[in-house]
């Protein structure tokens, strides 16, 4: 039990550094951009916009975060509200081109980051790694 203890100890706090970086990278991407925004933002242009009570439900944040998220992105002109077409009393959220623009760009900075940290690892490394994280993200999304 000892062990599993320390494994667990271990993941733990590889898992802080690992945030602690990706918070970093949110700043390098724009110093007003906290990890959540940018998250927020990603999550926009994936889904090519949805609606901010849907962000919060994804993500499980409380509205009023999620508002004032939104309203620093709109403030960086990475965010714009259109009307729902089947829905006029609904806003959508999308990104500008310049919030799309600045997430292709932050993405390709991360991407290469990680091919550097990775250079060394083997693929059967990088395939098992990858099924780990899937694996601890989908267990996850399974808790209350």
């Amino acid at each position: 039990m000892a062990h599993r203890d320390d494994s667990v100890e271990t993941i733990q706090q590889e898992m802080t550094a690992f945030a602690r970086r990706a918070r970093a990278t949110a700043a390098r991407m724009h110093p007003e951009l906290s990890l959540v925004s940018y998250t927020l933002l990603a999550h926009l242009d994936d889904q090519r916009g949805c609606r901010a009570m849907d962000l919060a439900a994804h993500y499980l944040l409380d509205k009023s975060t999620v508002s004032r998220q939104i309203a620093a992105l709109e403030k960086l002109g990475f965010v714009e509200r259109r009307v729902d077409p089947d829905d006029h009393r609904v806003q959508v959220l999308h990104p500008t081109e310049k919030g799309s623009q600045a997430l292709a760009s932050a993405g390709a900075s991360r991407r290469q980051a990680f091919h550097e940290r990775l250079a060394d690892w083997d693929e059967e490394d990088l395939q098992r790694f990858a099924t780990y994280l899937r694996r601890y993200n989908a267990a996850q999304q399974q808790l209350p």
